[in-house]
Formats: structure tokens, C-alpha cells, sequence
């Protein structure tokens, strides 16, 4: 049997097994290692009682009433004004297009102001966070890493220059308002900008860790979702030709839903998962993780399963139902444990049903 070291990481493709490597506070995160000039410090990459302090204020912006405020409230007239040059010329190039809008959107959440809200601005911000992305995912750059590591902190110095610093004194000034009694708190932005600042107390971030936070919530939900919208509509439309008879589904935006979340399960963000064991584990099953090994979920394999999703888990299949409890339709696509993505609901949107039974309890 071979010995565990860096270069032969063990790899997990059986779901229960995945969940509770996702699930063991004895397993650190270890897929942005590589990226650390972006990721370090950031909640994603937190471990124990500081991701725990610090998840646990974050969290607030992503309850369901939050969520609505931004679905119903904000998202539609980010949208339309995002899509109206696109629809003014009659075409749009699908991946530019998706970026520009998930990252329009994401900016909300983030706390990065556009003021200006032109086109000349937009293109600004998209290429710093373009060069974020880059940084974020150094790991599978082919360029030398050193000399994009320097570019990236330059386009964070430019970021901040540009948007976080404004963003950050505008919300100190309603804060100090607040405090003051000049201003009610419900007029405060639902943002990850204001719960640090509201928090720097017990947070104690230094101001680039802050920066990188909103870096961080701008990429994630920008690229990925961008990624999702992408080949999602692409389903789709492969879909309705050989069923031209959903057609009419289109409109109904559970069944869209749906289709973002089989897109999703079938192409997760990243292929894989990685964690590294801060101690030696055995996983119920008995499989034997030793200290310092590193483990690579193979979220691929875990979310095309046919004993789980069925004889076409390689297919696309908006139609597709899932009979082993306590499995999404999107499989381990989100993550699992401390650190399921903190947005899924942001991005996938709350499952029909429980939507359904959250409005017959409420």
C-alpha cells in the first residue's frame, strides 16, 4: 500500500464518505492554498473559532428575508439596467455578459458601491476582479506565478483605491449616524462591507483583510454564478431541441430552477474539494486518514453517482427526481458542513418545496 504524502493525496468519491470529511472540524480547508495573495485571511479559508466568529455574522446576510429584500427589492433593476445595451443591439455574447451581471448582483451583497453606474465603470470593476479571479485560482495558472501574484496586488490596491475605500467611508458615515440617533438602521445597506464595519470591534481585520473579504464575496459570487448562467442556458436550449414540448416551461421559473440546479450538479465550480488533516482520522466506513494526508473530494464522481441520480447521472435531465434522503439536487455542489457555501441560497435560489412549506408554516 502506498504511503500518504502531498504527491499521493487520498481521494473520496463516495458521498458519505465526502460529507463527513466535509463535516470533521479535523479537516482544515486546502483548495486556495495556492491563491493566498486573494484568499488569505478571507472566510472561505478560515479554520476552528475564528471561521466560526466570523461565519456566524456573516450568516445574517443570507437569511431568507434578506434574501427576498434582494430578489424582490434590488436584483430586479440591477438586471434590467445590466441587460439593456445588450438587448438595445439584439445580441450578447453569453460569458461576457453573464459576468458583467453576476458580478453587478454580487457587488450588492459585497458592499462595492457603483456610483457612477456607467459602462466605463462596470468594465473597470470587471477587470479588477478579473485579475482576482486569477489570483484566487494561481494554483491552476500556467504563467509564473510570482509575476501574477504582483499583478493581483496591484489590482487590489486599484480595487480598494477605487470602490472598497469609497464603499467602506460612505458606511462609516451612516454608522456614525445611526449611533447618533440621526439615522434608523433599517436604512443601513445589507452588506458584507457593514457587518465588518459594525463588528471591527470584536473582529479586530486588518484593512487588507477587509479588502480581500469583499474581494472574495465579489469573485465567488460573480465567477461562479457567471459559470452556472453560462452553461445553464446552454442546457437549456440543447434540451428544448430535442424536447421541444418544454418549451413552454421557460416561463415557469421552478423548472428554470431546476435546470441550474442539474447544470450545477453536473459541473460544481470546482471538480474538487480539497481539505488537509490537521490529525489522524478513521471515517466510519474505516478508511484510514492519516495526519497531514491531503484529501481530494472528487465532487464529479460524488455528483454522478448512479446509485444516487440514477442510470443517466452523466445526463442532463431537468425532469430528473433523487430518492436517497437528504441529498440536494445539486448534489455536493455547494459544499457540506462549516464550510457549504454560505450564498447557495443567493445563488441557487431556496428548493421549491421548501419555499412552499416555509409559506404554509409562516
Amino acid at each position: 500500500m502506498a504511503v500518504t504524502t502531498e504527491q499521493t493525496p487520498i481521494t473520496i468519491t463516495d458521498l458519505d464518505e465526502a460529507k463527513e470529511v466535509y463535516r470533521q472540524k479535523s479537516f482544515r480547508q486546502g483548495l486556495y492554498d495556492a491563491g493566498e495573495v486573494v484568499m488569505a485571511g478571507v472566510l472561505v479559508n478560515l479554520h476552528g473559532d475564528e471561521h466560526r466568529a466570523r461565519r456566524r455574522l456573516e450568516n445574517r446576510l443570507f437569511r431568507r428575508e434578506t434574501l427576498a429584500h434582494y430578489e424582490e427589492e434590488l436584483f430586479p433593476g440591477v438586471i434590467e439596467e445590466t441587460l439593456a445595451p445588450h438587448v438595445a443591439r439584439r445580441r450578447a455574447e453569453l460569458v461576457g455578459l453573464g459576468h458583467q451581471l453576476m458580478m453587478n448582483l454580487a457587488a450588492l451583497n459585497a458592499g462595492v458601491d457603483r456610483p457612477l453606474r456607467t459602462p466605463e465603470e462596470t468594465q473597470r470593476l470587471y477587470r479588477q476582479m478579473m485579475k482576482l479571479i486569477e489570483g484566487a485560482t494561481l494554483a491552476h495558472s500556467t504563467r509564473d506565478h510570482a509575476e501574477v501574484s504582483a499583478e493581483v496586488r496591484a489590482a487590489l490596491a486599484d480595487f480598494d483605491a477605487d470602490f472598497v475605500g469609497p464603499s467602506r467611508r460612505r458606511r462609516e458615515e451612516l454608522l456614525a449616524r445611526v449611533a447618533r440617533g440621526e439615522l434608523d438602521e433599517a436604512a443601513l445597506p445589507r452588506d458584507v462591507l457593514t457587518v465588518l464595519l459594525r463588528n471591527e470591534d470584536d473582529l479586530h481585520l486588518p484593512p487588507e483583510v477587509v479588502v480581500r473579504e469583499i474581494g472574495f464575496f465579489l469573485l465567488a459570487g460573480a465567477h461562479t454564478s457567471a459559470t452556472a448562467f453560462t452553461r445553464s442556458t446552454d442546457n437549456i436550449l440543447r434540451w428544448l431541441q430535442r424536447h421541444p414540448q418544454d418549451t413552454p416551461l421557460v416561463a415557469d421559473r421552478r423548472w428554470v430552477q431546476r435546470c441550474v440546479h442539474e447544470t450545477v450538479r453536473l459541473n460544481p465550480s470546482s471538480p474538487t474539494g480539497v481539505r488537509w488533516a490537521l490529525e489522524e482520522v478513521t471515517l466510519r466506513s474505516g478508511r484510514h486518514i492519516p495526519a497531514g494526508a491531503k484529501v481530494v473530494v472528487d465532487l464529479v464522481a460524488v455528483n454522478r453517482d448512479p446509485a444516487i441520480f440514477g442510470a443517466d447521472a452523466d445526463e442532463f435531465n431537468p425532469r430528473r427526481t433523487i430518492s436517497v434522503e437528504g441529498v440536494g439536487p445539486y448534489g455536493l455542489s455547494f459544499g457540506h458542513g462549516m464550510h457549504a457555501c454560505i450564498g447557495q441560497e443567493l445563488a441557487a435560489g431556496v428548493l421549491a418545496d421548501e419555499a412552499a412549506a416555509a409559506k404554509t408554516t409562516g
